[in-house]
C-alpha cells in the first residue's frame, strides 16, 4: 500500500507557446500551518502551467510566476484575475479580464443580497447584466446611476465617537468605487473577441481547487511538507488523469 510520503513528483515538462492565463490562490489548513497555492492554468489546452506555495497572497509571486513562464519561453496573450490591488500593474501591457463572479461577490459583500437602500437595490440590478451587457451600455449605465445617486453618496455625518465628519453610506460608496476602478477590465473578453479569454477564474475554483481541498482533507494529519508534495504531485499530473 503507498504510504502517504511516497508520491514522487515529477518533474513538470514544458511546452512554451502563447497561452491565456487563468490565475488565482487558495488556502487550506488551519492557521497554524496555513498554507496556500497560486496557480497559473492555460484556458485553452487545461494544463497547469506553473504554481508557486505561498503562506500570504501577494503581488509579488504573482508577477515572479509572470516571469518564470516569460523566461521559459511562453507568451502571455491575456490573463484572467480576481482583482486583487496592485494586479493590473503586475500585467501591465497585457490584455486583463476581471472575474466577473467575483466582481458580483465584491459588490455584494458591500451592499447585500438583499439591499435595503434604493441606491443599493439600483446598483445590484445594474450588476446582475454584467454578462448580458457590453462596456458602453455598462458605463452608461452606472454613469446615470452615480448622476442620481451623487448627492445621496455624498452625505457625511457627524461621528457620535470622533465628533469628525464621514461619509453616511460608505458601504455603497464602496461598491459603486470598485466597479469604477475594475470597469476597464471588465468586458476585455468581449473586447477581444479573437482571444480565448475566460470571464472567470471559475476554471481554477471549481476545476482545480475543489479537489485539491478535497485530497488533502482526506489525508488528514500530513505535516506542512506533506502536503505540498501531495499538492504538487496533483498539479504535475493533472492533465494526465
Amino acid at each position: 500500500m503507498k504510504q502517504r510520503d511516497e508520491y514522487i513528483v515529477d518533474e513538470k515538462v514544458h511546452n512554451p507557446r502563447a497561452v491565456n492565463l487563468v490565475c488565482d490562490a487558495t488556502f487550506y489548513g488551519k492557521r497554524k500551518d496555513k498554507l496556500g497555492t497560486l496557480v497559473f492554468k492555460d484556458v485553452e489546452s487545461k494544463e497547469i502551467l506553473i504554481w508557486k506555495h505561498i503562506q500570504s497572497e501577494v503581488v509579488q509571486d504573482y508577477r515572479y510566476l509572470k516571469e518564470e513562464l516569460i523566461r521559459l519561453g511562453y507568451t502571455i496573450i491575456s490573463v484572467t484575475l480576481d482583482g486583487k490591488r496592485g494586479l493590473y500593474k503586475a500585467f501591465k501591457d497585457i490584455p486583463i479580464q476581471m472575474c466577473y463572479f467575483h466582481q458580483k461577490k465584491i459588490v455584494q459583500r458591500y451592499i447585500t443580497m438583499k439591499p435595503k437602500l434604493e441606491a443599493g437595490k439600483e446598483l445590484k440590478k445594474i450588476v446582475s447584466r454584467l454578462t448580458m451587457t457590453n462596456q458602453k451600455s455598462f458605463t452608461q449605465k452606472l454613469d446615470e446611476w452615480y448622476e442620481e445617486y451623487q448627492v445621496f453618496l455624498d452625505e457625511k455625518t457627524i461621528s457620535n465617537t470622533t465628533g469628525k465628519l464621514h461619509y453616511t453610506h460608505p458601504r455603497v460608496r464602496a461598491a459603486y468605487r470598485s466597479l469604477k476602478t475594475n470597469l476597464p477590465h471588465l468586458f476585455t473578453y468581449k473586447n477581444y473577441k479573437n482571444i480565448a479569454i475566460s470571464n472567470t477564474t471559475n476554471a481554477l475554483e471549481g476545476g482545480v481547487f475543489s479537489h485539491m481541498k478535497n485530497m488533502i482533507s482526506l489525508h488528514r494529519g500530513l505535516s506542512k511538507s506533506l502536503k505540498i508534495n501531495l499538492v504538487d504531485y496533483y498539479l504535475v499530473n493533472y492533465q494526465k488523469k
